[in-house]
């Protein structure tokens, strides 16, 4: 699942905002493993001297540092970056959803959401593997389609359990 860290609305992004805006590293520190906190602080001063100059040395310097600290984010997170991406014009809803659960501290709404996304997709699943299940084991066409609906449904489980697992 992807957080879309490296887009313009993405977390990352928006603590390296605050963090310009109240002159202070620590809102966005917290994004960045040790290891490369060196190279985040040096382009945080940098980018604060060089913000002082012009307003279009700011918005230059100002997306310099929002690329440095998604690149030393998805660095160490072990993700390729491959460049800062423009906001999403619709925002994705569970994202939302979850800010707006910590901001409020109540999951309920968000919690609710989750649950009837998750039945009804692994309700489709299975209703789509037990339309196919009485199959004509001559037809092999008829054969295939059981199977890649059975391997979908099973495979879809075992990854939805192993990521809560992982959590």
């Amino acid at each position: 699942m992807a957080l879309h860290c490296d887009r313009m609305d993405g977390l990352v992004v928006k603590a390296a905002e605050e963090a310009l805006e109240m002159e202070n590293i620590n809102y966005v520190l917290p994004f960045i493993k040790e290891k490369y906190e060196d190279e985040l602080k040096d382009a945080f001063d940098r980018t604060v001297l060089v913000r002082e100059l012009s307003g279009d040395a700011a918005e230059l310097a100002d997306y310099w540092f929002f690329e440095t600290a998604v690149r030393l984010h998805l660095k160490g997170r072990k993700i390729p970056y491959t460049g800062l991406k423009p906001s999403q014009m619709n925002g994705e809803p569970i994202i939302t959803m979850a800010d707006q659960a910590v901001k409020t501290e109540n999951f309920n709404d968000l919690m609710n959401f989750i649950l009837n996304a998750v039945r009804e997709d692994v309700l489709v699943r299975f209703d789509d593997v037990i339309s196919k299940k009485d199959y004509d084991i001559n037809d092999v066409d008829d054969s295939r389609d059981y199977v890649d609906s059975l391997l979908n449904f099973l495979s879809y489980m075992q990854t939805l359990i192993k990521f809560m697992e992982e959590g």
